[in-house]
């Protein structure tokens, strides 16, 4: 297992190459500087790390989720509510060997996971991190926090080393995605993702009130049925299990451009709210808060 993760985590580097890791399939050279869409080159960029416990409360527990956010990101949301990270760039460059010993501290602070937040574009640099961690006595469950905008084949490389995949599920439409995220191929590309996610890890599974591993998915209702939440639930209940964890989020507010872009201008009304929650519990979905 060991030689195999170190054999993929090899290819993963040399990609950067000719980057295709993400969906945008850039084919710049991040190992010589250039810089694609994501903005990223070849060594990790963090915003910030350190206990949250905002997150699901299966992922908090006492000690709090191990969260390591990401600088940048391949979506451009209009209404991103970290657009300073994702869009702005604003982060530290450090080193493969920092990374592993952010990891290692966060253990060492009592976290009950190490949540990697926005890492599709960064896998490169996240997975010999990881494995160097786990070579000096990294034991807790890996979280991948992720928009959802994944290539099937490089989530392929990363089976055996993530525990937990949690990705949005942004967007029904391929219209809607275009206009608000400037991914038409978005919810193609997102379905595909999560039917590799749920193949490496299936369904979530909690011991003791923290998940451990598996898959859970993110839904955040936006106003005016944007979304698409009955078609996202039809496809879970239908194609991936319907068992499936889902957290349909009400917490969405106007942010960064959303103003330019009615209605999201303004919050889902509670009914807006209530019809989506119904409609998961409807299809017999596992609902987490």
């Amino acid at each position: 297992m060991k030689s195999r993760l170190a054999e993929k985590a090899k290819i993963l580097q040399d990609n950067l190459g000719r980057c295709t890791l993400c969906p945008r399939r850039c084919g710049v050279n991040r190992l010589a500087g250039q810089k694609g869409y994501c903005g990223t080159g070849a060594r990790p960029v963090i915003s910030s790390f350190g206990p949250h416990f905002g997150e699901e409360s299966v992922l908090v527990g006492h000690g709090g989720s191990g969260t390591v956010f990401f600088t940048s990101c391949n979506l451009r949301c209009v209404y991103c509510q970290n657009y300073d990270i994702s869009q702005l760039h604003q982060g530290e460059e450090i080193t493969i060997e920092e990374l592993a010993e952010i990891f290692l501290r966060l253990q060492a602070r009592g976290c009950v996971n190490i949540n990697l937040v926005t890492p599709t574009h960064q896998i490169a640099a996240i997975v010999p991190a990881l494995l160097k961690a786990k070579d000096e006595g990294l034991h807790l469950p890996i979280v991948y926090n992720t928009g959802g905008y994944d290539l099937p084949e490089t989530l392929a490389m990363l089976d055996g080393l993530i525990d937990i995949y949690m990705p949005d599920m942004k967007y029904a439409d391929s219209s809607t995605a275009a206009r608000y995220s400037d991914a038409p191929d978005y919810p193609q590309v997102n379905q595909a993702a999560v039917r590799q996610m749920h193949r490496q890890v299936g369904d979530l599974v909690i011991e003791n009130g923290l998940a451990v591993r598996g898959l859970l998915i993110r839904h955040l209702v936006l106003p005016g049925g944007l979304a698409g939440s009955e078609q996202i639930f039809d496809f879970l209940a239908e194609h991936i299990s319907p068992h499936t964890a889902v957290n349909v989020m009400d917490q969405y507010h106007p942010c960064f451009r959303a103003d330019e872009y009615p209605p999201l201008n303004r919050r889902p009304t509670k009914p807006e709210y209530e019809t989506a929650l119904a409609c998961a519990s409807r299809k017999g979905l596992r609902l987490i808060q």
